[in-house]
């Protein structure tokens, strides 16, 4: 129904919330002093809880629900945060509304919405690598085997370049403008194509505007401690995966999930660096959600055959 970045806008003096989603994306960078855009989840966890809650409650309200509709909801939180982050996600979503909350981790409703056959005695490893973390799952009967997380993800990508770009051009740019790079030129691997990315941000010394001109291997050699990284903890869950099951991937593969895992050559480097199959699946950016989907459907159709049962 929705798809909208984690970004809300408030004013700062008066606490109201002017825009969210992708017309607050616009804004970053943008907004005079007494806006504010801000994301409240950083890392996978809850970075001011009242802002989550006003933006769940938001979410709500977009979906079509009133206020007096409490529904159930179901949050897809990673592996990697602590019992008492977790409990936090759920406690804003039920401040916002919901009458009840749940959480399922990122991996396994990723490996639902890919279609993988996850309740087969059979190794399916996906990769999930979002916004703040990146995580590495096998699974097989329907259960996490081994599973390894880390809190890196595409905002450290975009963070490195923009310390890339102000240590070598002595240039400050906005965290729109390291996005935009990264998509434009930015890779794990070298590819085809090499077309060069005209940059503009503000000169440090002077303060006056400054343009730049930026290769894709000047970008790659930005990124490459974040993607050599996200590399290393998919080779260490592959190293706690029992032998029967890591032996299934020689033929299924690695499956790649989430927003980061679109880099351009991230498939390929990870291809070249475990020798095995990788695959990114269709619609990396929606699979999550709609694993959590199939779960709901899944959970609503056993209810019925429970109330069945006890009729």
């Amino acid at each position: 129904m929705l798809n909208e970045p984690t970004v809300i806008a408030l004013n700062v003096e008066t606490h109201d919330v002017l825009a969210m989603g992708h017309q607050a994306w616009q804004m970053i960078g943008r907004t005079p002093g007494y806006i504010q855009a801000v994301r409240p989840l950083r890392q996978g966890a809850i970075t001011d809880f009242e802002i989550t809650q006003r933006m769940i409650r938001l979410l709500l309200q977009r979906a079509g629900l009133s206020r007096f509709q409490r529904p159930r909801v179901l949050l897809c939180v990673p592996s990697a945060i602590t019992e008492v982050e977790r409990r936090a996600v759920k406690e804003a979503a039920r401040q916002a509304g919901a009458m009840d909350a749940q959480l399922v981790a990122q991996p396994m409703a990723a490996a639902i919405g890919a279609g993988l056959p996850i309740h087969e005695p059979l190794g399916n490893l996906i990769v999930d690598i979002g916004g703040g973390t990146s995580e590495t799952a096998m699974i097989s009967l329907g259960g996490i085997v081994a599973l390894e997380a880390i809190r890196v993800g595409s905002f450290d990508i975009d963070a490195s370049i923009q310390a890339f770009v102000r240590r070598e051009y002595g240039m400050a740019i906005g965290e729109r403008t390291a996005e935009e790079i990264k998509l434009a030129i930015g890779s794990a691997a070298p590819v085809a194509d090499d077309v060069k990315a005209e940059v503009r941000g503000r000169d440090l010394m002077s303060g006056l505007p400054k343009t730049a001109i930026l290769s894709p291997e000047e970008v790659r050699e930005a990124i490459d401690e974040n993607v050599r990284a996200i590399v290393e903890s998919v080779i260490k869950c592959l190293g706690h995966a029992p032998p029967e099951l890591a032996q299934d991937l020689i033929q299924q593969g690695i499956h790649l999930v989430g927003g980061g895992a679109m880099l351009r050559g991230f498939d390929q480097r990870l291809a070249e660096e475990t020798e095995l199959p990788v695959h990114l699946v269709e619609a990396p950016l929606e699979c999550v959600v709609l694993g959590a989907g199939k779960c709901l459907e899944a959970f609503d159709s056993l209810k019925v055959l429970f109330m069945g049962a006890e009729r």
